[in-house]
């Protein structure tokens, strides 16, 4: 009887800790979910279609208090304009001094594509006549290569006074879509989803400048990711002339 009365406690005990087990790991993944889950960005939308996308997003660093964190928006930058600018940013391999020291600089590359500019020019313009003094802009571009895979340019930019900055936060990165969990890379387009290994130039040098960066920017590659385009330096447009050369024939 005692032994029968030992087997069936022993069996009570069991169930209750595979009880506890089960809720402990329930638990344990509704805190996994809850931790990780991604938070939503404030944005409107400009332009989207299947790949890509411009959204005005809210500015973080904006305080209203604080009049220097304001942003100069709306902006009047026609298509035009900026696709001089667009066409100027140029992008450099980062090389630290041992690889300058054997291989040299690296060359430059345009950082946008005849077609990426065509599309951006028109939709950034809008995106900047639209904006508000506590948003910027952000752009995703990413050209499918297979179900799980993507190669990625996006970043964002905003006016203040008469400079325009623009980060750039992935450019031609190759991210791998996951089966299950969180997607970054169309979330949150001014981060990278790796080290960037790059450095951001504008042509003509003289209308750019840096932003201070930390150390550790440094070492991961991503202390050259933003320029400011000082707009005021920018040579001026030619003059379109309807001047015809040469000898109007005689009647």
């Amino acid at each position: 009887m005692s032994a029968e009365r030992e087997s069936k406690s022993t069996r009570t005990w069991m169930s209750r800790c595979v009880l506890c087990l089960a809720l402990s790991a329930q638990f344990a993944g509704l805190l996994l979910l809850t931790g990780c889950a991604i938070p939503q960005v404030p944005s409107r939308t400009i332009y989207e279609d299947p790949v890509n996308y411009v959204r005005l997003e809210e500015d973080r660093g904006y305080l209203v208090e604080w009049p220097p964190s304001h942003n100069s928006h709306p902006a009047t930058l026609g298509p035009d304009v900026l696709r001089s600018l667009l066409q100027g940013l140029v992008i450099q391999e980062h090389r630290i001094w041992l690889q300058r020291w054997i291989m040299g600089d690296a060359p430059f590359q345009a950082a946008f594509q005849d077609q990426e500019i065509t599309l951006l020019s028109a939709q950034l313009a809008e995106a900047l006549a639209q904006a508000k003094p506590n948003e910027r802009v952000t752009f995703y571009l990413s050209e499918p290569q297979a179900s799980t895979k993507r190669v990625v340019t996006s970043g964002g930019l905003y006016v203040k006074g008469t400079e325009l900055h623009l980060i750039l936060g992935n450019w031609q990165i190759v991210y791998g879509i996951p089966t299950y969990g969180m997607i970054y890379d169309r979330r949150y387009p001014m981060r990278p989803t790796a080290a960037k290994g790059f450095d951001l130039f504008f042509q003509p040098h003289e209308a750019m400048r840096r932003t201070e960066s930390s150390w550790i920017d440094g070492v991961l590659a991503n202390g050259a990711d933003e320029v400011v385009i000082d707009l005021s330096k920018l040579p001026p447009p030619p003059a379109v002339s309807s001047t015809i050369s040469g000898n109007l024939p005689e009647n």
